[in-house]
């Protein structure tokens, strides 16, 4: 899995890289209190949570391909969204799921906020530069904002602030009625009620708490007595409610959140637990990583080639097998394991990261530059990836480049003051009115607005 001790985000607003960084001037006309958001980047994690929730948001009228589910790394319990295209989702409230049900109702329920026009209508309503709309807008850029290797910086939001609650809290009558869609969109997918039931048993008596002391998702989506007596009754009358019979998203569920803990919690608790989704190939997975965080290299790979041999053609086995290799200084080894993961899914921009990482740690810098521009085409937000993607530049003697790659990462870092040295390092290198060179003054354009706004405060 993508380190876990990385500032990994995902991209929410646009494919072009250009207008991206261009809107990310927004984020300084905000004066908001930051405290870090960390997403989690995982090709394996992200894969199986899709598979999750295609069923709900295909019923829900919404694309598939084209809404995200991304993990939050917080372990309090909450799920939001801020744009029409990607569901956040806490790490605190998947592991304390049980089955693909309890998840599909989480996402059913934020899917109706989208598909019911709450998101668009606020954003409309609210439409002044300095109002919560446009806090909506830079949220959704922040939150495509690409990780890098340093540990500490995190998405520059201010979790806290006012603006913030405002925006991210739904009324009353928006959480009724997203239920009542979101039960439907679960009932037209198959998915029994007694899901969404079960996450509001979660947080049930939360109410009576102090502010302070309830979870996130109980300040921002008003329980009431009335809403689950609503969904008591609608689960009641299904008859499906009941119904607990493992299903293909109940396997991918089980995957996520074995993988989420796995890496999350320390390898004793996860090798007492390995086979507890009761899929063997989930618990070679799980002891995979268990064993390579206790330094157990050896089981580590003999766990994963167990994994592989059940599912042979997974890619994202592989994926996990090349990175155990790479954390130990296999390179050869792991070029041949991602090797096998882009052969299985080429266009899947992780993998093609994890594989130019390897190429690159083995010298082989040509091919390395070739699958790192690959991965940048399919997900230019991985940190990581433009990190290296800048080291495979600067070797080939792309000096202007290099700069490019790092001016964007540290401006989708929210480091614009560091973003607009390099970009503007890259300007004098790159011709001028070319696409890179017009990239470089997007982030020197954002460097600048940063700039004046702290002068102004």
């Amino acid at each position: 899995m993508g380190s876990y001790d990385q500032v990994m985000t995902f991209h929410t607003v646009t494919q072009r890289a250009s207008i991206l960084l261009a809107t990310l001037s927004l984020i300084c006309l905000l004066a908001i209190p930051a405290r870090a958001v960390t997403l989690l980047r995982d090709a394996d994690m992200e894969y199986a949570l899709s598979q999750v929730a295609s069923p709900i948001l295909r019923a829900a009228g919404l694309s598939a391909a084209g809404t995200k589910i991304l993990v939050v790394d917080d372990q309090t319990l909450n799920a939001f969204v801020i744009s029409n295209d990607a569901i956040y989702i806490h790490s605190g409230l998947i592991t304390r799921m049980d089955r693909a049900a309890m998840l599909q109702a989480v996402i059913a329920h934020e899917a109706a906020h989208i598909a019911n026009g709450h998101i668009t209508r606020r954003m409309t309503n609210l439409g002044a530069a300095r109002t919560a709309a446009t806090l909506g807008t830079a949220l959704a850029i922040l939150a495509g904002a690409a990780g890098g290797g340093e540990a500490a910086a995190g998405v520059a939001i201010g979790a806290q602030s006012a603006a913030q609650r405002n925006f991210l809290s739904h009324t009353r009558a928006e959480e009724s009625s997203a239920d009542q869609s979101g039960l439907r969109y679960m009932r037209s997918a198959g998915v029994p009620a007694s899901g969404m039931l079960d996450v509001m048993q979660i947080f049930r008596g939360q109410e009576a708490l102090s502010s302070g002391r309830q979870d996130p998702y109980v300040r921002s989506h008003p329980l009431s007595r009335d809403r689950i007596r609503a969904i008591e009754s609608f689960a009641g009358a299904d008859a499906r409610a009941g119904n607990t019979a493992p299903t293909a998203e109940d396997y991918w569920f089980q995957r996520a959140k074995g993988k989420l803990t796995a890496f999350k919690r320390r390898g004793s608790w996860t090798l007492k637990r390995v086979g507890e989704t009761g899929y063997p190939d989930i618990a070679y997975m799980r002891e995979a990583v268990a064993r390579h965080r206790n330094s157990d290299t050896k089981r580590a790979i003999r766990a994963i080639d167990r994994a592989i041999a059940t599912r042979p053609q997974d890619p994202f086995y592989y994926d996990l097998k090349g990175q155990i290799l790479m954390e130990t200084r296999q390179f050869n080894a792991a070029v041949n394991a991602h090797g096998q993961a882009v052969r299985l899914r080429p266009r899947d921009g992780l993998l093609q990261s994890g594989y130019g990482r390897a190429l690159l740690a083995t010298g082989n810098t040509k091919a390395a530059l070739q699958a790192l521009e690959r991965a940048r085409r399919a997900d230019f937000r991985d940190g990581s990836m433009l990190r290296d993607l800048s080291v495979a530049y600067a070797r080939t003697g792309q000096r202007g480049m290099a700069s490019l790659v790092t001016a964007e990462r540290y401006a989708l870092r929210g480091r614009l003051s560091d973003a607009g040295i390099h970009a503007k390092r890259a300007s004098g290198l790159l011709a001028e009115g070319s696409g890179p060179w017009q990239r470089a003054q997007d982030v020197l354009l954002a460097s600048e607005r940063a700039a004046k706004r702290k002068k102004r405060r």
